[in-house]
């Protein structure tokens, strides 16, 4: 392909270069040396980037940002930056030129937040977000974030994760799992998952002692469900899986929510950073 290219004008390369996707444009760099200049102009790399770009860059302005070109501002946004003062963080999947959203723990409802018995608003060195929060006592956790469709990619399925830490201090996270469920519109999706990864001598542990008195307590008061654990992510904080959702053509609110209000059991030690959006692959 990179042959054919070659014999053809700047302008009409480019044109056919941007109706491919960025990983595309990358190889064909690799390939031959003499299109550089064709697939790294402005008209390749405009194509790559959201149609309401203006209107993203805006919301940003607690960010400066800087770029040369087009290409350097899509790589730029794969890295995420700050929007909405500094309230949620947007970026680019790097591979698709899908949007993605972090919505801080800030943006979230959160039951007795604002009480400092049961919850206290910190720092994290790790955390992308000037604040997040950490459950210090309370029986009955219930989070929910909302996202508008009109920040994500139509015609794109994504999945929504809770990002979260462990404190060393955490106790009671597990006594029963949590309810979890995304919504659009009259579409709801719902299962279980539990806080805390589930490491070998814990296994162990749990499955010497507590497994079957747990599963008698969940038959009677939790939903059926995968009781999906919690993944690590590069960043250094580890995810829960919310659901997933289809983004179509219109507008639409879609909310997230996870929730232990059955066990009554005492709970601390859990860091909130936020929920993701991205794309599911």
């Amino acid at each position: 392909m990179a042959m054919t290219l070659n014999m053809l004008p700047e302008d009409c390369v480019s044109t056919i270069v941007s109706l491919t996707s960025p990983p595309d444009a990358c190889r064909l760099m690799l390939a031959s040396s003499t299109l550089h200049s064709s697939i790294e102009s402005d008209l390749v790399w405009a194509r790559f980037l959201p149609s309401d770009l203006s209107r993203i860059l805006e919301r940003s302005q607690t960010q400066l940002i800087n770029f040369s070109s087009r290409k350097e501002l899509y790589f730029q946004l794969c890295d995420s930056i700050l929007i909405d003062g500094g309230l949620r963080s947007f970026s680019l999947n790097k591979v698709s030129g899908k949007k993605c959203c972090v919505l801080s723990a800030k943006t979230l409802s959160i039951s007795l937040s604002n009480e400092p018995n049961h919850w206290t608003w910190t720092t994290h060195s790790t955390s992308r977000f000037s604040n997040v929060i950490e459950l210090k006592s309370a029986s009955n956790i219930e989070i929910e974030g909302r996202i508008n469709t009109n920040d994500l990619s139509p015609n794109t399925t994504y999945g929504s994760y809770l990002i979260i830490n462990v404190s060393n201090r955490a106790f009671g996270l597990d006594s029963i799992a949590c309810e979890i469920s995304v919504s659009k519109n009259e579409c709801s999706t719902k299962n279980t998952a539990y806080l805390t990864p589930l490491d070998n001598k814990k296994q162990q542990f749990e499955s010497l002692f507590f497994m079957n008195r747990r599963r008698m307590m969940e038959k009677r008061v939790v939903v059926e469900g995968e009781g999906r654990r919690p993944s690590k992510r590069e960043d250094g904080w580890i995810e829960i899986e919310l659901g997933e959702f289809f983004v179509g053509n219109k507008s639409e609110e879609v909310k997230m929510s996870l929730m232990e209000v059955k066990g009554h059991q005492l709970k601390g030690g859990l860091i909130i950073e936020g929920i993701e959006v991205r794309p599911k692959h």
